[in-house]
């Protein structure tokens, strides 16, 4: 049996290692490289709200209009959670496809991640659209198996990743709400005011499934037009909400989706503070859930209120008219979902935090 020599053998190990890192560096990263992205992240970029398309949302080359006819090839792999598969436009081009007139999800996912988006916070793009699906078996999640003919998804929605790589530990690591807090305004870190307001809005929205895989870090360098690292070193990394399904209802242990994804009668009747003097916010934690009743600074609750006030009437009938909210829960109209809406905006406007050093 002929063996290797032990310098070649580790020579190999290395050269593919080192292939490796140079194809994702983000990927596996060391703790520090981590760490040290986190002490500078970014949570919320500045822009203009009322020039904010909310029907549209974010428009560009892979967008898509509001009930757009999407055909695409069914790419056969089992799928969890959700009702969702991946489908090919072209070869180049991959989504993935949330779909069911019962599935919560479809519905808060396009509401919620165009909130964030208008007032300058970080989430992936959805799109309510038409999808054409070549091969799909009647319900992927149950029948993952490719098969013969078309079908039609009438009430799905199609996700678009925001721009950037994940800086990830391991695979899906995210990051937890507690993290928040390793963000160093001196060191160049998103300031307390805006990583407050992060966690205000998602009090708001009730954003119970907050386990890490449902929030990102990204490096956004390539974005900026620079080079990536061989150790995943990022100079513009920022914190997102990659996952908004389970909202617009009331967060609940077991994250429910008749409870936690669109439920009017939950959301309207859940109050933003759970004790307004300390400035407390009414966040029930899931069993998954980094995130419980978050007590905020002045300065947070200032900058989310700020950012509110800008959001006209027109923008918000168009966020839950998009969103088709009526088509969950036809006894509740586009009406109630923005006067409920202004309410708790009213509720965070009107409060007075008394820790403006915290």
């Amino acid at each position: 049996m002929h063996v290797r020599p032990i310098a070649l053998i580790v020579a190999i190990c290395c050269t593919t290692a080192v292939q490796a890192q140079k194809k994702d560096p983000y990927k596996n990263v060391d703790g520090d490289v981590r760490l040290a992205a986190l002490q500078h992240a970014q949570v919320w970029m500045p822009g203009d709200i009322a020039s904010r398309n909310l029907k549209m949302g974010p428009q560009d080359e892979s967008g898509f209009a509001p009930e757009a006819a999407v055909t695409c090839d069914y790419i056969e792999a089992r799928q969890t959670g959700t009702p969702k598969f991946d489908c090919a436009i072209s070869s180049d081009d991959k989504i993935r496809v949330k779909y069911g007139e019962e599935n919560g999800e479809v519905y808060s996912e396009v509401a919620a991640s165009r909130l964030l988006w208008a007032l300058g916070f970080g989430a992936d793009r959805m799109y309510p659209v038409k999808v054409i699906c070549n091969g799909c078996p009647e319900d992927p999640m149950k029948n993952f198996k490719k098969v013969d003919g078309s079908r039609e998804f009438a009430a799905a929605i199609v996700e678009r990743k925001l721009g950037g790589e994940a800086i990830e530990l391991h695979k899906d690591s995210g990051w937890a709400w507690v993290e928040l807090s390793f963000v160093d305004q001196t060191n160049g870190g998103a300031p307390l005011a805006q990583r407050d307001a992060l966690k205000l809005l998602a009090a708001m929205i009730q954003h119970t499934d907050s386990k890490p895989q449902q929030q990102r870090l990204l490096c956004l360098d390539t974005t900026h037009g620079l080079p990536v690292q061989k150790d995943g070193a990022c100079t513009h990394p920022f914190m997102m909400i990659n996952d908004l399904g389970k909202t617009f209802g009331t967060a609940s242990f077991s994250n429910a989706g008749n409870k936690s994804a669109v439920n009017f009668q939950e959301w309207s009747k859940t109050p933003i503070w759970k004790d307004d003097r300390a400035c407390v916010a009414q966040l029930s934690k899931s069993f998954t859930g980094s995130l419980e009743n978050p007590k905020i600074s002045e300065g947070g609750r200032k900058f989310l209120s700020d950012l509110l006030a800008q959001l006209t009437d027109e923008q918000l009938r168009d966020l839950f008219e998009v969103a088709r909210f009526t088509k969950r829960d036809s006894t509740v109209s586009v009406d109630d979902w923005v006067r409920v809406f202004k309410q708790k905006r009213d509720e965070i406007g009107s409060a007075r935090c008394s820790n403006p050093a915290l």
